[in-house]
């Protein structure tokens, strides 16, 4: 009997088991059964509210398109399948009209938009839309610019509470996280006279915690009713208009709420090698290969770059780099005027309104090299660990007013040896492009100097010492006055010259020999103490760079110091004509010589 009941226990339990198993599938195809029903009869119904809501909350300015939906309200998924998002063009005429209209019109398609984890009894019987998860998987977007003056100034946030236009229909709507995966973006700005379109792909933005309900659009800690956005592009290629160069990011990051943008691997890649550069280019033009890494800008602007594309940030850093300049002067000069192109100008001539309170740069190595004309040779200088800060970088007309001076202060290695420390001030209201620069170069060999002075100069710097070389100088674009202090000690110089067919460069012995003895200062200060206080006024071409104006005009400042001054270049100009007559005089003899030893042979021949 005992037996039995021990026997009948298991059976109950598997009985019992059966019934629950048999009432949870019952529950599970009664769910399964009144989401595909609730499916069907809701499908036109979210389909047509869909379609309301974006038309309503956009002033009729945007329309909302798919071909289905897919629901499933037991997992709380949904799919909306071909999307289209499209701009009323005459809507948006009237908006201008009213001046209500927005500086961007968007053009959005995807395949697939898909809609996880939302609460559907939430939405029915609480009136409230929580949704954990939007995506937009490969969208297409296209992004048309148009700046109005009347959006100026305007905080981040609706004209009109969106809540308007659901609170018949929700209490609230949440899209915790809306992320555009893959996105391709065209960029039109139809700011100019003709429209410039950029394109980007491989770019990811998430945008997060969207909510619409009674306060948000009152919420200062939102933008657009978002807390956040997130924008990430990789591996992005642009290749600029006159087709030389590839502009490369390896990685881009943003965060709204920080302001914060980092770049890394930033690059201006010729498409051509030095060789082929000018020949493409069809003249001597100058090949930059610049490569930036770990650039970050703080604090920028996000709401002023939406509405009328201004790039505000309180600072930028750039860890380290290095920037590549070479030049063939074997090919034709491109003679133009280049007044009006100096940094501060170049600044205000930028589309693009900018406003950085600080740049800081760090460890970036500057070179610059050319082949020249006259020695068939290449010569390079070199500018390393170059480091600094360059303040009030800015072309706005209010921040000019308050504090008109741009200014950087920068030091670095000379040929990785003599210490230099440069400031600039830019004068950012001059109509002449005012400017001065005053600096020091100390403790370098001077020979170090003899990579770029061989090729580009024909002079050899057999020995010296550069002790300290200070210039303090005022500029615009006409001209440069100001002062060197050149200090050195034990200088001596050889003249080259090229020779045709030759190699390598050929010294002027002689040349040389006069320049040393009779014209270079050996010292500054001599052996009495008397230093050379050399003054500059230098009148600046035209046609010449930014960069060329400073360095001639400080090489006036080195001739005269080593003692090549106008009246010493006047004696030399003398001394090489008289050399060169003497010369003249000689050969003219030995050919007289020659052509008489050739008469007295053939008299003698004839005997």
């Amino acid at each position: 009997m005992e037996t039995n009941k021990m026997a009948e226990r298991p059976r109950r339990k598997l009985k019992l088991f059966k019934w629950i198993a048999a009432i949870l599938l019952f529950v599970v195809l009664g769910l399964a059964s009144a989401s595909w029903y609730l499916s069907i009869k809701l499908k036109p119904i979210i389909g047509k509210e869909l379609r309301a809501l974006v038309r309503t909350s956009t002033h009729g300015l945007y329309s909302l398109d798919f071909a289905n939906i897919h629901t499933n309200f037991i997992t709380g998924t949904a799919t909306i399948g071909e999307v289209r998002i499209t701009p009323d063009t005459t809507v948006f005429k009237q908006l201008i009209a009213a001046q209500k209209a927005p500086n961007n019109l968007y053009y959005i398609r995807l395949k697939k938009l898909s809609v996880k984890r939302f609460k559907p009894w939430s939405i029915y019987f609480d009136k409230v839309v929580d949704v954990k998860l939007l995506l937009f998987d490969k969208p297409e977007v296209t992004m048309v610019n148009r700046h109005f003056d009347f959006n100026d100034n305007l905080p981040p946030r609706p004209r009109k509470s969106p809540y308007e236009y659901i609170a018949k229909l929700f209490k609230s709507l949440r899209v915790e996280v809306v992320d555009f995966k893959n996105m391709k973006l065209k960029y039109v700005d139809n700011n100019g006279p003709v429209p410039e379109i950029d394109s980007l792909a491989n770019m990811n933005v998430t945008l997060k915690d969207w909510l619409i309900d009674p306060t948000s659009a009152q919420d200062t800690s939102r933008l657009y009713l978002l807390k956040d956005i997130d924008i990430n592009i990789s591996d992005y290629t642009y290749a600029t208009p006159d087709s030389m160069y590839h502009l490369n990011v390896h990685q881009l990051d943003f965060n709204a709420k920080s302001g914060k943008l980092s770049l890394k691997h930033f690059g201006a890649v010729p498409r051509y090698s030095e060789g082929a550069f000018a020949r493409v280019a069809g003249y001597a033009k100058s090949r930059y290969h610049i490569q930036l890494d770990n650039l970050v800008l703080n604090g920028i602007d996000l709401p002023a770059f939406i509405q009328k594309k201004a790039l505000y940030a309180n600072d930028m850093h750039i860890a380290e780099g290095n920037v590549s300049v070479f030049r063939n002067s074997t090919f034709p000069k491109l003679e133009k005027v280049r007044t009006g192109r100096f940094p501060q100008q170049l600044l205000q001539k930028l589309d693009l309104p900018i406003s950085i309170k600080k740049v800081s740069l760090g460890n970036i190595n500057i070179s610059y090299a050319e082949f020249s004309r006259r020695s068939l040779q290449k010569g390079k200088i070199t500018f390393e660990k170059t480091s600094g800060t360059l303040s009030n970088m800015t072309n706005m007309p209010k921040v000019k007013a308050v504090q008109p001076i741009m200014q950087a202060d920068l030091q670095s290695y000379i040929m990785g040896q003599g210490k230099l420390e440069i400031s600039f001030k830019f004068d950012l209201n001059s109509p002449i492009g005012a400017f001065s620069y005053k600096g020091n170069i100390s403790d370098m060999d001077g020979r170090k100097l003899n990579q770029v002075s061989k090729a580009l100069g024909l002079m050899q710097i057999n020995k010296g010492t550069i002790k300290q070389f200070a210039f303090d100088i005022a500029a615009n674009e006409q001209e440069a006055k100001g002062q060197v202090k050149f200090r050195f000690s034990d200088l001596s110089l050889t003249l080259l010259k090229k020779e045709e067919g030759e190699e390598w460069l050929k010294r002027k012995a002689l040349l040389s020999i006069l320049a040393n003895a009779l014209v270079i200062r050996s010292d500054n200060p001599d052996s009495t103490g008397k230093f050379i206080i050399a003054p500059v006024q230098f009148e600046r071409k035209p046609t010449s760079s930014f960069f060329n104006f400073i360095w001639k005009t400080l090489f006036q400042g080195v001739k005269y110091s080593i003692g090549v001054t106008p009246q010493k270049e006047a004696e030399i100009r003398a001394k090489i004509a008289s050399f060169e007559q003497m010369k003249g005089d000689r050969e003219e003899r030995r050919k007289r010589r020659q052509e008489r030893r050739e008469q007295r042979e053939r008299e003698e021949a004839n005997r």
